[in-house]
């Protein structure tokens, strides 16, 4: 049936006849290989299936020909094969799934997507899933780990993509099953309401998986003339993709790869979790085929709860076709720590409101010169700005479980990231009124003065940094963090508009406390008697105890969770530390001044 492209199964060969396939020596089977094991038989029996792209010059010299020429000796004499090459079938589904096989069966469908991808009925498709589907087996996926090239999952779902985009729709629609890879196409058009695609699909003996495709409407309009839709699902697929990255991804759904026109971009993708632990994130990723890795960039989570994720996710034609999602990196999950968090988020709320109360009632009375309104006014944006942080922490909460709509998210976030920053702001307010207290004795700043300087930077500082965070990040879609209403970590390091200047803060109201307890210290040693000297320990200890809450110095301990995230220790006393923060300012903002 025409030219047969082997490798050489033995260093020296004696009387072949040479061809030449893409640029490379090939040798044509003859007497002279007695002896092939398994596996190079089986490289014989796959590689006499694809067309060389040169005929046979006699002579033993090889000849060059057009690529189509090739087209000429493929399945030759076999009609049927050369419209489907069904025929190669048998020989592929006979074989075991062992590593070298698996690595042949890639190459074979790499070639076949280059070679012989134009105008894919559904027969050809047909038989390209059940090739893929032999390899793809959830029986034999962990022979996947011996395969010598790492990217050879990524060429499979290359050359996968790229077979499947060119299927032809019969009747404006085509779906073709396997167990272990589905594929779907539909015809569409600017007057389609919109478009689904659903998959449910055997992931291993006992369990099935599903997915869920949707092209909104709205971008439909988008279409200036009809055009199809092709998507594929893999079940299995994301267990043997290898990543170029340090830190192992652990995909925890389908695979479902979608192509689309050019002018269709954002689409929803719905993934049934494998693993459905509630402790357990989720990240919302697009396969970066010319990278090999999993990027966060193009995709969102819209959605979430304990067996399921919502993505919103941009289709880029050359570089994200294929979506799926990950566990993302989630912090420990204690009932200790869920309990803490719940106590002390309602007993800081109450304590703030309290302190609130009771500032107004005896504000006149505390407030009769510069330097004590200046502490007071600090000290009552900071309850206001903790207490609306607290509320909006359990909003935000409320929202991310309830699964409503990306934008309230957004929403919550901006404002949690803006009260929580004015929080810190106030404190670094404070600290400054306190070095101005100590430092700056005859230097006087009038209340106007006063006022304009605490509101531009307890407030203003605060919004400047949170509309640029969200203006920044929101439209590459790394805004959110996975599996909250927070600030993105892992992939854009939102977060850092966060932290960064609370730590800052931080460090300058410890430069404070040093201050406070030098000056302090100083004034106090003077006649050297015990009692004198208790008498400052005392006055330093308030001091630090005082500023320590207020100043936000507990707030360093939230460096430690991000640095080891799975510590639960860490996590349990910033959530012990910061929940009751609200109860430490009424404590020792409010009670214990004898005022």
């Amino acid at each position: 049936n025409g030219a047969i492209c082997i490798q050489p199964c033995s260093p020296s060969f004696h009387g072949e006849t040479s061809f030449v396939c893409e640029d490379r020596k090939w040798h044509m089977l003859s007497d002279a290989c007695a002896n092939l094991d398994v596996q190079s038989l089986f490289q014989v029996r796959l590689l006499e299936f694809l067309p060389c792209t040169g005929g046979h010059s006699g002579g033993g010299k090889p000849s060059h020909g057009k690529p189509a020429d090739g087209a000429k000796h493929f399945g030759a004499g076999n009609q049927s094969c050369q419209a489907d090459f069904s025929c190669i079938i048998p020989d592929i589904l006979s074989s075991p799934a062992i590593p070298g096989n698996i690595a042949d069966i890639v190459e074979l469908l790499k070639k076949i997507s280059q070679l012989l991808s134009a105008n894919v009925t559904r027969g050809k498709m047909l038989t390209y899933s059940r090739i893929a589907n032999h390899i793809l087996n959830s029986s034999i996926i962990s022979n996947w780990a011996f395969v010598k090239d790492r990217n050879a999952g990524s060429i499979l779902l290359d050359s996968v993509n790229s077979f499947a985009e060119n299927l032809l729709l019969r009747n404006g629609s085509e779906s073709i099953q396997e167990p272990f890879i589905a594929t779907k196409g539909y015809s569409i058009h600017r007057n389609t309401s919109g478009k689904s695609f659903d998959f449910s699909m055997e992931f291993n003996s006992t369990d099935n998986i599903t997915g869920h495709v949707v092209i909104p409407g709205e971008e439909l309009l988008r279409l200036p003339r009809a055009s199809k839709a092709i998507s594929v699902a893999f079940p299995t697929l994301g267990a043997v993709l290898e990543t170029n990255q340090l830190d192992p991804a652990v995909v925890n759904g389908m695979v479902l790869s979608v192509s689309l026109p050019e002018e269709l971009q954002n689409i929803l993708l719905t993934f049934e979790k494998l693993n459905k632990l509630e402790q357990v994130g989720a990240q919302c990723v697009g396969w970066h085929s010319a990278e090999r890795r999993w990027d966060p960039g193009p995709c969102a989570v819209r959605a979430h709860n304990v067996t399921a994720v919502v993505c919103a996710c941009a289709h880029r034609r050359r570089t994200h076709r294929s979506f799926s999602i990950l566990m993302a990196p989630a912090a420990p999950w204690s009932s200790v720590l869920d309990y803490l968090t719940r106590v002390g988020l309602g007993l800081s709320i109450f304590s703030l409101v309290l302190c609130l109360v009771i500032e107004a009632v005896v504000w006149h009375h505390v407030t009769k010169t510069e330097i004590t309104y200046m502490r007071h006014f600090c000290l009552v944006n900071i309850a206001a700005s903790l207490l609306v942080a607290d509320v909006l922490f359990i909003l935000a909460a409320i929202v991310h479980n309830a699964a409503l709509n990306y934008q309230l998210c957004v929403a919550a976030t901006f404002f949690l990231h803006f009260f929580y920053l004015a929080l810190f702001f106030w404190m670094f307010t404070l600290g400054l009124l306190i070095l101005y207290g100590l430092l700056f004795i005859f230097f006087k700043v009038t209340r106007s003065v006063f006022l304009a300087a605490a509101f531009s930077i307890g407030y203003g500082c605060p919004l400047v940094i949170s509309i640029l965070t969200v203006a920044i990040t929101e439209p590459k879609n790394g805004y959110l963090r996975s599996g909250a209403c927070w600030l993105n970590w892992y992939e854009t390091k939102a977060l850092l508009a966060f932290v960064v200047p609370a730590l800052s803060i931080i460090v300058m109201n410890l430069i404070v406390v040093l201050v406070v307890v030098v000056k302090t210290g100083r004034s106090s040693v003077g006649d050297g008697c015990k009692s004198q000297d208790l008498s400052s320990m005392i006055r330093v200890s308030k001091n630090v105890a005082l500023l320590t809450p207020l100043l936000g110095l507990t707030w360093g301990f939230g460096l430690a969770t991000i640095i080891d995230s799975r510590s639960l220790a860490f996590h349990i006393v910033f959530a012990l530390l910061n929940a009751f923060q609200g109860f430490f300012i009424l404590l020792f903002g409010t009670l214990l001044d004898r005022k």
